[in-house]
């Protein structure tokens, strides 16, 4: 098997979990429905908590991943301030509902109905979490998108068995060498 190239078709594993959030103004599933904004209807296909101190919302992927990119939709109607300092947190503990997961990112102001992309480097876990602390605040998410590597097991003869990444990096195709 040695020199033999796969094409994967990639995906969004946020769209594969479940989603919760601190309170519930609008479902917190709709952070991860796959509609990154749709001009003149926002907010109804964004999750946003109610003002509330320290808002968090969290992805559960169902099992743990080495996440490698996650990118955050803003809004574009209004309220551009509901994403500005969100941590991003990820990891296997729901320790503080998970708030208190290593720290891939904060963002900074995300233009309207615009995207941003963090890059947290194989960061290993189940649960995402956008949390904003020591503020009240609305925090509001339009999409959350989750990219990361899944590990397989190859069963090899004679010994152990062999592990290979199957990397879930972009929205669009790759070429994996195995």
């Amino acid at each position: 098997m040695e020199g033999l190239s796969y094409l994967f078709l990639l995906e969004n594993l946020a769209l594969k979990g479940t989603a919760v959030q601190s309170s519930t103004h609008y479902s917190a599933a709709q952070a991860i429905d796959g509609i990154r904004y749709v001009p003149g209807v926002a907010p109804t296909y964004c999750s946003i908590t109610d003002n509330q101190l320290n808002p968090w919302w969290r992805l559960d992927l169902l099992d743990s991943y080495n996440i490698y990119k996650v990118t955050v939709t803003n809004r574009g109607d209004c309220c551009q301030d509901q994403t500005t300092g969100v941590e991003i947190r990820i990891g296997n503990s729901l320790e503080n509902n998970g708030n208190n997961n290593p720290r891939c990112g904060v963002t900074s102001l995300v233009p309207g109905g615009s995207s941003v992309s963090f890059s947290c480097g194989g960061m290993e876990g189940r649960y995402v979490n956008m949390y904003l602390p020591n503020i009240q605040i609305w925090l509001t998410l339009c999409e959350v998108e989750v990219y990361g590597t899944a590990v397989i097991e190859v069963v090899g003869g004679g010994g152990g068995g062999q592990r290979r990444e199957l990397n879930v990096l972009r929205d669009d195709l790759c070429l994996e060498r195995c």
